[in-house]
Formats: C-alpha cells, structure tokens, sequence
C-alpha cells in the first residue's frame, strides 16, 4: 500500500466524493437580506423537526443570520447553479434581479426552489473551524417539482435520467 499523507486537502478530496444536495440559507435582518449557499445541510429528527447546516467561522455572513434567530432554507434545484454561485461569492450582491417571496417568519425564499423551511435556531455547537446550528422547522412547503442541484467533488452536478 503506498504510503498515506494526510492532509486538509486530501481531506477535502475525500469528503468531496460525498455528493451532497445544494441549499441557500437566508435570513431578513434589520439592515436587509442576507444570505449564504451551503451543501453542509442535513435533516436531524422528524419529531421535533430539527435540521442542522454548519457555518465556517470566517463566514462574513453567517453573524448576521445567527443574529436574526433563524433563517429559512431554499432546496436549490438543477436550474440554479448561477444562483449558487453568487450565494458562494463573498462580496456578491445576491437578492438583486430575482423575485423572492417571504415565508411566515419574513425570511426571503426563491418561489421555484423545490421546497423550503423557515427554522428558528435551537442549538449552536462549535466544531473546528466551523458552527454547527441545529434549528427548527417552524413552517415549509413543497413549492415546485424538478431535480436537485448537486455538489460533487468540488463542482455542481445534475442527477441523471
């Protein structure tokens, strides 16, 4: 066996071969929308709805949606990989040009997303170089049909028919 080196890019690589579905998580704050892609996002328990999602501690963004208390989560389909990709650009400017509608709470979701949540945020752990947030779905809907948009090995991906 040829001999190991691990590092935190091979440690990447490795959790890269995880395909994951492709989510945005906004958050309506005082000083207006606000908003971060994120693949690190997974269902915890039916009863309570909790989901969980982790967010990096040199996330710019992420104090402003913690700060909101909760935030909702947009299920991307394979239509949005170039709203991904600004929700992925620090800096960008990402709810300009796009319709939004408000879920119960007032956080901003995409109206073709393949379904969201508006969770309320119950438990925050630190891990690493990350947070991780379990929340609770307040609230959902399954808005749209289609497929998911995919993230695998470091680029977007779509299911195959």
């Amino acid at each position: 066996m040829p001999e190991r080196v691990l590092t935190e890019q091979s440690f990447r690589a490795v959790l890269g071969r995880f395909s994951t579905g492709v989510v945005l998580v906004t958050a309506q704050t005082p000083e207006g929308p606000v908003g971060v892609a994120a693949n690190s996002f997974t269902s915890v328990s039916l009863d309570p709805p909790l989901v969980a999602l982790c967010a990096a501690h040199t996330s710019t963004t992420w104090p402003s949606i913690r700060a909101a208390d909760g935030f909702a989560v947009t299920i991307l389909r394979d239509v949005h990989e170039e709203v991904c990709r600004v929700f992925a650009t620090r800096g960008a400017d990402r709810f300009s040009g796009r319709d939004w509608v408000r879920t119960p709470s007032g956080h901003p979701t995409l109206p073709d997303g393949l379904g969201w949540l508006d969770c309320r945020i119950e438990q925050l752990v630190t891990a690493g170089d990350h947070e991780m947030v379990v929340a609770r779905a307040l609230d959902w809907s399954l808005p749209n049909e289609g497929e998911p948009l995919i993230f695998h090995s470091g680029r977007y991906a779509r299911l195959a028919s």
